[in-house]
């Protein structure tokens, strides 16, 4: 299917110029017809586990391909927050160990599970300050020694939405022993993420944003050697292997033998709705390339940056370069609230948006506009014309 096809699949993108992919995107009418499916096995009784647990094999197989992983080192989660905590708590710390992240630049829930640790475990939480709202790489290789046994980093930042590096900050990390572990809400499903190529030892995502799902599922990768040497701080039925036969409700022995890989991290009942859901969508990113809608959201995002900047507004970043994603975030990063700036002339552009039909966000202190697959070039000119209304009133 044509990308630009794709768009009738989404009739929310017809109501409104919706630029939130980054809190959740459109669900296309696919995943809809999907969800009524499962809905209607339920009302009437129909169907059986087995159905639904094929489901769940089924949608593992789909995400695993799409980031080049192997179909055992990707968990089933509800969301990315139970994938770091899955991770973190899975790994031998020691007290005196650290870990080296940059707080202001990741989502609330990549921070503070290692704060948690420090109180739980004696880890060092070794905070590194931004760049300009961009992920300092080689500060954060230089803060790495002995005891660094991980350093964690988003792929996309939560705000003002840069690329990070994570290529080179891998190399230099396994050089030195370290392990490193990406929060992917921002870049999959919108970006090409290929963990062989960015050679990370953990990567977690939810389905909520690109992936044009629902919230309350999510995946977990986990490198498969690395996977098979963790003892997970969770389990429950299906991370353990009592081989194919055996019941759901099967004890086995006093003995635990793990499932292998990143499965062990599979914990009790799935979110059977939610696989429903992200089977419909992997299938539709997948019909249409993820190359292309790569290739689509940036380009949309540097003609948006661009129109911006030429009406003389403080775009993060400045003009369109590698640090682009499918993000632009307009205003000062840093501070502010949720839902407000501390720049009154932000929240007024703001407000003359939402007025003129554009759904965003704000988020620490700027205002972020994210594109996704159902976006198209008259949704950019009606934000930049927008715009210039407001800077002539």
């Amino acid at each position: 299917m044509d990308i630009r096809e794709a768009r009738a699949l989404f009739p929310g993108a017809s109501e409104q110029v919706y630029l939130d992919v980054s809190v959740r995107g459109l669900l296309p009418l696919p995943a809809q017809e999907a969800i009524q499916r499962h809905l209607d096995s339920r009302i009437m009784g129909t169907g059986t586990k087995e159905e639904v647990h094929a489901r769940i094999e089924a949608v593992r197989e789909r995400f695993a391909h799409m980031i080049g992983a192997s179909h055992d080192e990707i968990a089933i989660t509800k969301n990315v927050s139970e994938g770091l905590n899955l991770f973190a708590s899975s790994l031998p710390w020691e007290t005196g160990d650290n870990v080296v992240f940059c707080p202001e630049l990741e989502h609330p829930n990549n921070v503070f599970l290692w704060y948690n640790l420090r109180k739980l475990r004696g880890v060092e939480a070794r905070v590194i300050e931004p760049d300009e709202g961009r992920v300092p790489v080689e500060r954060m290789v230089a803060a790495m020694d002995e005891r660094t046994r991980l350093v964690t980093v988003p792929t996309v930042t939560f705000s003002p939405g840069f690329i990070t590096d994570v290529e080179t900050l891998s190399r230099e990390a396994h050089d030195r022993g370290v392990l490193v572990l990406v929060d992917a809400a921002q870049s999959i499903g919108a970006l090409r993420t290929d963990v062989r190529e960015l050679d990370v030892d953990g990567l977690t995502v939810a389905t909520q944003k690109s992936l044009l799902s629902l919230y309350g599922f999510g995946f977990l990768y986990v490198r498969r050697e690395l996977a098979d040497s963790m003892i997970p701080g969770h389990v429950a039925r299906y991370g353990i292997d009592l081989g194919p036969d055996a019941h759901e409700t099967a004890l086995g022995g006093e003995d635990l033998r793990y499932q292998p890989g990143a499965r062990r991290f599979d914990l009790g009942n799935y979110n059977y709705l939610g696989a429903a859901a992200a089977l419909s969508a992997l299938d539709l990113i997948a019909s249409l390339g993820i190359d292309k809608i790569e290739n689509h959201v940036r380009r949309l995002a540097a003609r948006l940056a661009e129109g911006l900047l030429l009406l003389g507004l403080p775009v993060a970043g400045g003009p369109p370069g590698p640090h682009l994603a499918h993000i632009v975030a307009v205003g000062q990063s840093g501070g502010g609230r949720h839902y407000t700036a501390d720049d009154p002339a932000m929240n007024e552009l703001h407000g003359h948006l939402t007025e003129g039909g554009v759904h965003l966000s704000i988020r620490r202190g700027v205002l972020r506009m994210s594109v996704a697959v159902y976006n198209n070039d008259e949704d950019v000119d009606r934000v930049v014309e927008l715009a210039r209304e407001w800077g002539k009133s």
